[in-house]
Order: structure tokens, then C-alpha cells, then sequence
């Protein structure tokens, strides 16, 4: 039996498991630490409370297992495991443990203890060189991490950026396998073919006007994500292209929610009290905090996606997201992302983080060469989930009835 440990259920992860599970081929369970996005919590990020609204625990082998909880979900230490958790899995079955990770102290347990069970160790991470700091930190923790890279048997890469990662750390190639990072294609894409007949009746209910460009920024409003800069371009663009309206709609809360607000002009605003048009700033409607069953309305109404995140950002979902729902995407270059879906189809959509000038070229490059959603669905088709869970299937399958350790 595969033991997956995560930290809890991820709506990016979720489909994976029903995936696996349907198709049968590997006996597994998930084991959880905790029950972050089950239960409203405050997130101080988006400055709210939320859960998340699909179903994340029907359709596969689950369990929540005891952990000692910290009260930062930011902390190295938020999550620690108990020191019989590999005893435990055995028990339960388990001949392989995958861990997601090493971003909490759990992972590091997990892995300490199954070396002494003597059970191969998958990992799946999103780390890339861009995102790794450089600093004094970075070079005490190093012989940590490797020692925690050596333990591990099989490496499953997210993207090009990871594996390029995984490589600098002298990981072999023979330990490495494709592993892409995914989200429901269906899902997105279904939930589309099904909003498309309203695309009009939802920019109107956003105030977008009908013959503006729609350049959709999805996430926290946070410095990471940097989405100041998306305003910045469009006023650059709205300069030099005034025959070409621009329309940002933000979706998402945040500490930069109100300067953002205090840049634009604001059209539609999710608190009502707030809308204030202004003149000479980019026409801009902030549509707040959209949940899972929610946000294709978004991707339905926008005409692009623009994700200005720096190196922080080890990928973008989002990207996957909109692109599943036929939706194109500009992307900066420190998105982990860039490298996979954006770089090698479209590099003029690909810019210099923090670079508005380049962004600005960027946005009046899609707007003379726009992509066509069966376009992007073509390739973002190539990052399903169906990918990754036959990466998982042809590892483990291959390890049976036995695996040869690494030297």
C-alpha cells in the first residue's frame, strides 16, 4: 500500500487521490494532519475566514491521524507527528510512504522514521532555484536538505523549473519522473462550457464594458503576488492604446486591497459603499473572495489572466485553472510556471518580474494576438491529472513485488 502524508486536504491535491482511487491500480490512503479548509478558519493572508466549498474527502481511503498542532499555519513547526506514525502506516499495510514536502517539521519526522522501517520515500515538491533564498539561512539548512534529499528513493517533478532544481541538488535523472502539476481539467473546463451562454450577463454584473479587454488577477492581494503591477501596465497601456479599453477585475482579498482601490478607478466593488470612478485610472472592479464553485464565472468573464507574482510563486495554479477553462495567461518570469506553459508557446507572454514596462508589452501583445481557448486547452491537456496519477501508477507498479534502493 502507497501511505500519502499531506498536511491537509488541498483542493489541488484531492482530485488526485479520487483519480487514483477510480482507476484502482494502486492500493493507497491518505493520511491528513489536519483539517485546515474542512472548517471555516481566518486566513490573515486573505483577511477572512473561508473553507472551501467542493466535497475534498468522498471517493478514496482517507485518514486524519493525530499530530501536535502549532497556531501558525506559516510555521515550520505548525505541524509534528508522534514518533510511532511509520509503525502505524506499516501496520495499516503500507509498503511506501509519498510525502508532499518539507515545509513543515512532520514531513522530516516522517521521513527520519520511515528510514528506520526501511520504507522507500516518494517526494513531490514544488521548490525551484528561483524560489530557493541564497542567504545565510539557506546555507545552515543546506546539509539538512541534504540529508533529507538522500532519503528520498523517487523524485515526482512538477515542471521543468523543479526538475531543474531537484538536478543542481545531484539527484539523478534515473530518480526523477514526470509528475505534472495539475488541477481538474474536467471540472474547469465543464463549469465553463456551462457559464459561456452568460459571459455577458456576468461582465455587466461586474460592470466590465462589453468592448474592453478583461484582464482577470486571481489570488491573496498580497506583496508575493505583486498586483500593483498589473494596475501600473494597464495604465501604461490605457495611455498608449486609449482606442483599446482595458478592464482589470481582481478577485481576492488582501492587505493591498485598499491601495488598490485607491489606484484605480473603481466600477464595481464587492463592498457596495466603496465604488468610486475616477478619471485618467484604469476602470478596475474588485469582485472579492470567489470560492472553488464560484470562480469560473471569473475565467468566463475575463478575456485574460495575468499572474505578476515574484520568485516566491514555485508555480500558479491559477494559471492551470484559467487555462483549463480555455482562458490565456501572462505570466512573469519568476512563476514557476512560466517554464511549462507559457515560455515555450507564447514567450511574448512571458515578462521580467516587476518589470511594467515589460508587462505593458506583454498585455498589448495578447491584445493584437489573442489566444484562442481550444488553443489553450490543447495545451494545458498535457498537465492533467491523468498524467500524474499514471506517473504515480508506473512508479509503484515498477517497485512491486520489491524496490532496490538507491546507492
Amino acid at each position: 500500500m502507497l501511505a500519502i502524508l499531506t498536511t491537509h486536504p488541498i483542493q489541488y491535491q484531492v482530485p488526485i487521490w479520487k483519480a487514483l482511487a477510480s482507476r484502482g491500480r494502486v492500493p493507497f490512503k491518505v493520511y491528513f494532519m489536519s483539517d485546515q479548509g474542512l472548517a471555516a478558519r481566518y486566513d490573515p493572508q486573505f483577511g477572512r475566514s473561508l473553507a472551501w466549498d467542493i466535497d475534498l474527502l468522498s471517493g478514496y481511503n482517507h485518514e486524519f491521524v493525530d499530530t501536535i498542532e502549532g497556531s501558525s499555519q506559516s510555521s515550520f513547526l505548525w505541524l509534528r507527528l508522534p514518533s510511532g506514525f511509520t509503525r502505524k502506516i506499516v501496520a495499516d499495510g503500507a509498503d511506501t510512504l509519498w510525502i508532499q514536502g518539507w515545509q513543515v517539521a512532520a514531513y522530516w519526522q516522517a521521513v527520519h522514521q520511515a528510514r528506520q522501517q526501511n520504507l522507500p520515500i516518494w517526494l513531490r515538491a514544488e521548490t525551484n532555484l528561483r524560489s530557493t533564498s541564497h542567504g545565510w539561512k539557506q546555507m545552515l539548512k543546506a546539509p539538512l536538505l541534504a540529508w533529507l534529499l538522500s532519503s528520498v528513493d523517487r523524485f515526482l517533478c512538477i515542471g521543468e523549473a523543479n526538475r531543474e532544481y531537484f538536478v543542481s541538488q545531484g539527484i539523478s535523472s534515473d530518480r526523477l519522473a514526470r509528475a505534472p502539476y495539475c488541477v481538474d481539467n474536467e471540472r474547469f473546463s465543464q463549469a465553463h462550457d456551462h457559464l459561456i451562454n452568460r459571459r455577458r450577463e456576468l461582465r455587466h454584473h461586474w460592470n466590465i464594458p462589453p468592448d474592453a479587454t478583461c484582464l482577470l488577477f486571481v489570488g491573496k492581494l498580497i506583496e508575493k503576488k505583486r498586483p500593483q503591477d498589473l494596475i501600473d501596465a494597464a495604465n501604461l497601456v490605457m495611455a498608449r492604446r486609449p482606442e483599446r479599453p482595458v478592464h482589470l477585475l481582481f478577485v481576492g482579498t488582501g492587505e493591498f486591497l485598499d491601495s488598490l482601490r485607491a489606484n484605480s478607478s473603481v466600477v464595481f466593488d464587492f463592498d457596495a459603499n466603496l465604488s468610486r470612478r475616477r478619471d485618467n485610472y484604469v476602470s478596475t472592479s474588485f469582485a472579492g473572495f470567489l470560492n472553488q464553485s464560484e470562480i469560473s464565472k471569473a475565467y468566463t468573464a475575463a478575456d485574460c489572466l495575468v499572474l505578476p507574482s515574484q520568485a516566491t510563486e514555485t508555480w500558479g495554479l491559477v494559471v492551470n485553472e484559467a487555462m483549463a477553462s480555455g482562458l490565456p495567461a501572462i505570466v512573469s518570469d519568476a512563476c514557476g510556471c512560466s517554464d511549462d506553459l507559457i515560455k515555450p508557446i507564447r514567450p511574448d507572454l512571458c515578462f521580467p518580474v516587476a518589470d511594467t514596462a515589460a508587462l505593458a508589452r506583454a498585455i498589448e501583445s495578447f491584445i493584437s494576438r489573442p489566444q484562442s481557448a481550444s488553443e489553450v486547452q490543447s495545451l494545458i491537456s498535457n498537465y492533467d491529472i491523468l498524467r500524474t496519477v499514471e506517473a504515480v501508477e508506473k512508479l509503484y507498479l515498477l517497485q512491486q513485488p520489491g524496490l532496490t534502493k538507491h546507492n
